[in-house]
């Protein structure tokens, strides 16, 4: 009797010990599968090829000095090139450089075989610009922050929704605008908060170095500069799986350029001067290809809708 009654204790034991391990590992299981899917947000988006050529330009207003940050547009370069999904081309510090070196070209001081000259500058397709919805360095709390930081300004005026010392949180935009149409093709916006680190540390993105060596070190060593390059990577990602659909030749999908008449012709309802005119065109008229060519004759449409055919020695690209 003594020794069944211990073998049912032994067995009692046994099963207390198995459920008190599985309780101890679920959460850890879930906490893991967490950690891997903030970890994956963490990490900057690649694409297998690129979606067009962008240029990234400063907001209009300085926010970041407030937060003794540099400008975003050096954070968002370093996601552009790591990612692989838009060739980038420089509108700033670069471009001006540039200009000086064209210029000592233009006036014959460069050796000869130097290759510079015009035709050779790389359009962009589209212009991104990072910029701030609201900050908050300490967000939470009482609504008196907001106010006094709305008298104070500077870094406190930039404040909204009171103060918290223990929490930081971003809300950023990221606004991409098409450079031959003027569209707005995307306007995204992204949000991060201080719990958001851990997962950027573990996706390797404070830890590599890149944003240091972009140029956006102040994003890397500061919390708030890790809690805004967060919040501009959950733009930037939105921002990419939007654009994945994406023919990736903007300019060949985008309306055609214009033409401007240089001499007196007109417009023909065939591939041919003998066939037929529609309407006399001026120089100086501006007309816009369709597309269609045959040889030397352009099919074109003018302003009033009339569409018909034009020898293209009569016409320039528009400037």
């Amino acid at each position: 009797m003594l020794q069944r009654s211990m073998r049912k204790t032994v067995s009692l034991m046994t099963m207390a010990a198995t459920v008190v391990g599985l309780s101890a590992q679920m959460p850890l299981r879930a906490e893991t599968a967490q950690q891997q899917r903030a970890q994956k947000t963490a990490e900057i988006p690649r694409c297998n090829k690129k979606i067009g050529t962008i240029a990234i330009a400063e907001p209009e207003r300085n926010w970041w000095s407030e937060y003794q940050l540099g400008s975003p547009e050096a954070l968002l370069k370093v996601f552009v090139m790591q990612s692989g999904c838009f060739s980038l081309v420089d509108r700033g510090k670069g471009m001006a450089m540039m200009q000086q070196e064209r210029a000592l070209a233009s006036g014959g001081d460069l050796r000869g075989g130097s290759n510079i000259g015009k035709g050779q500058v790389k359009a962009a397709d589209y212009v991104l610009v990072p910029d701030l919805v609201s900050q908050n360095s300490n967000s939470g709390g009482n609504a008196i922050g907001g106010i006094v930081g709305g008298l104070l300004g500077g870094a406190v005026g930039g404040l909204v929704g009171g103060i918290n010392i223990k929490k930081k949180t971003a809300d950023v935009v990221l606004t991409v605008t098409d450079v031959r149409s003027s569209e707005q093709l995307a306007i995204m916006e992204g949000h991060s908060k201080k719990s958001d680190l851990g997962w950027g540390a573990g996706g390797g993105l404070f830890t590599g170095g890149a944003l240091i060596g972009g140029g956006a070190s102040g994003y890397a060593n500061t919390e708030i500069g890790q809690v805004i390059t967060l919040a501009y990577l959950d733009a930037y990602t939105k921002l990419v799986d939007q654009f994945g659909g994406l023919s990736g030749d903007a300019s060949g999908s985008n309306v055609r350029q214009s033409v401007q008449m240089t001499k007196p012709s007109s417009m023909y309802t065939e591939p041919s001067m003998r066939s037929t005119a529609v309407r006399p065109l001026d120089p100086g008229m501006t007309l816009y290809p369709t597309g269609n060519k045959n040889g030397m004759m352009w099919e074109v449409e003018d302003e009033l809708g009339h569409k018909g055919w034009v020898s293209s020695i009569m016409f320039e690209l528009a400037k």
